[in-house]
C-alpha cells in the first residue's frame, strides 16, 4: 500500500533562520522522489518534518489527503532508514527484524511472517542467526531496511543511507533499493547529495538549494531541460561547462569571442550586448569533424583514459575552463591545440539572474 504526500507552504525556523522557506510539492502514491542539493540546502531537515521528528513552523503537511503537522510520528503510517545502521550489537538479525513488532505486541507467528519475509525480499535469509559484526557493510544495511519493511508502511524514507558503503556497495545498494521499490511498490523519498544516485533511481527528483525548491522532474527533464544554471550545474556528471557570453543579433551569440548561431527559441528574451552563459555539456562538446559548428580551440591540460571513454580537461584562450568526454579511447596528449564544434540544439542559455533563457 502507498500514499500520496503533499507540502503546502512549509517552513522551518530555528529561531531568526528559516532552514526551509514555503516549500509546495505533491509526491504521488508510489512514487520513488529523490531529494537532493549541496551540504546544508535543508534536504534532510525536510525528510525530518515530513516523518515527525522535527516539527513544522508553518504550512501544512498531508499524507493521504489528511493534516499531519501534530500527528505524532509513531501514527504516520511511515518507516525511516537512516545513514547509521543502529543495529543492536547483541542481538541476531532475527531479532533486530523482530524487535518493533514484538514492542508493538503483535503475535508470534505474524512476528514471524512478517520476519521471514522481510529476509527474503532482501536476500539476507541466511543471516537471520547472525549479529550485526559477522555482516558486511552492505549487509547490515539492508537489516536496517527490513526493520522498515516488517512494519509494512505506506511511506518508506531512506536519509543518505548509502553514505558510510564504499563505491562498489554503493552502486549494488542502489540496484538492490530501486528492485526494492519495484517489488513493494509503496512510495519512497530519498535524500542524498550524490546527484548520481537521485539520476539512476528517482522517478522524480527535487532539487534544494537554501532551503527552496530550484526545479522538480523526472531525471532526464532536469538534465535536458534545467531550469537555471544551479540546476544544470548540480545534474549531470562530469558538471555541464558554463562559457561566458552575450547575444550580438537576432540568432547570433559571442561565445568566448567565437560567434554561435541559435534558434530564436534558444535565446529566448536576451537582449543585444548583456552578458550570459553559455552551458553545454562535457559530452555535446566534439573534437574536430565537420558536424555542428565551431567552437573555437583549447588547450589540452590533461587526459584520463577511462576504456570506454577519455574525459579530457582543457583551457580556451579566454581562460575558460573546459571537461570534455569522448567516447572511446582517443589518442591525444597534454599541451596539444584541440578544435572544439558543438550542436547548438544541445547548448543552453542562462541569464544574469541564472535562469534559463528560451521561449
Amino acid at each position: 500500500m502507498s500514499t500520496s504526500i503533499q507540502l503546502r507552504q512549509v517552513v522551518k525556523s530555528f529561531g531568526a533562520i528559516d532552514v526551509i522557506r514555503g516549500i509546495d510539492l505533491d509526491i504521488e502514491p508510489g512514487q520513488f522522489t529523490v531529494f537532493v542539493g549541496p551540504s546544508g540546502c535543508g534536504k534532510s531537515t525536510l525528510l525530518r518534518m515530513i516523518a515527525g521528528l522535527e516539527t513544522i513552523s508553518s504550512g501544512d503537511l498531508l499524507i493521504g489527503g489528511q493534516r499531519m503537522n501534530d500527528v505524532a510520528a509513531s501514527r504516520r503510517g511511515i518507516a525511516m532508514v537512516f545513514q547509521s545502521y543502529a543495529l543492536y550489537p547483541h542481538m541476531t538479525v532475527y531479532k533486530n527484524l523482530a524487535f518493533g513488532l514484538e514492542t508493538a505486541r503483535l503475535k508470534r507467528d505474524e512476528i514471524d511472517r512478517r520476519v521471514r519475509q522481510a529476509a527474503e525480499t532482501l536476500r539476507i535469509t541466511d543471516y537471520l542467526q547472525r549479529r550485526p559484526r559477522a555482516l558486511s557493510g552492505g549487509q547490515r544495511q539492508r537489516v536496517a531496511i527490513g526493520r522498515s519493511i516488517v512494519r509494512d508502511p505506506n511511506i518508506f524514507l531512506f536519509d543518505e543511507p548509502l553514505s558510510n558503503l564504499d563505491a562498489e556497495l554503493r552502486v549494488q545498494m542502489r540496484v538492490e533499493i530501486s528492485k526494492l521499490h519495484e517489488r513493494l511498490g509503496n512510495t519512497m523519498i530519498y535524500v542524498t547529495h550524490d546527484q548520481v544516485e537521485a539520476m539512476t533511481m528517482a522517478d522524480r527528483i527535487v532539487v534544494l538549494r537554501g532551503g527552496q525548491v530550484m526545479q522538480v522532474g523526472s531525471p532526464l527533464d532536469l538534465y535536458n531541460r534545467p531550469a537555471n544554471q544551479f540546476v544544470a550545474g548540480f545534474i549531470g556528471s562530469p558538471k555541464m561547462n558554463f562559457i561566458a557570453a552575450s547575444r550580438r543579433d537576432a540568432d547570433l551569440v559571442d561565445v568566448a569571442n567565437q560567434p554561435v548561431r541559435l534558434s530564436p527559441d534558444q535565446l529566448g528574451t536576451a537582449a543585444s550586448g548583456v552578458p550570459i552563459a553559455f552551458g553545454v555539456r562535457p559530452e555535446h562538446v566534439v573534437i574536430g569533424g565537420d558536424a555542428g559548428q565551431p567552437l573555437g580551440e583549447a588547450r589540452v591540460d590533461l587526459v584520463e583514459q577511462l576504456g570506454g571513454s577519455t574525459s579530457i580537461y582543457a583551457t580556451m584562450p579566454d581562460g575558460t575552463n573546459l571537461t570534455l568526454v569522448a567516447p572511446g579511447q582517443l589518442a591525444i596528449r597534454n599541451g596539444e591545440i584541440i578544435p572544439l564544434r558543438i550542436d547548438p540544439a544541445n547548448c543552453h542559455l542562462f541569464g544574469p539572474d541564472g535562469e534559463a533563457l528560451r521561449n
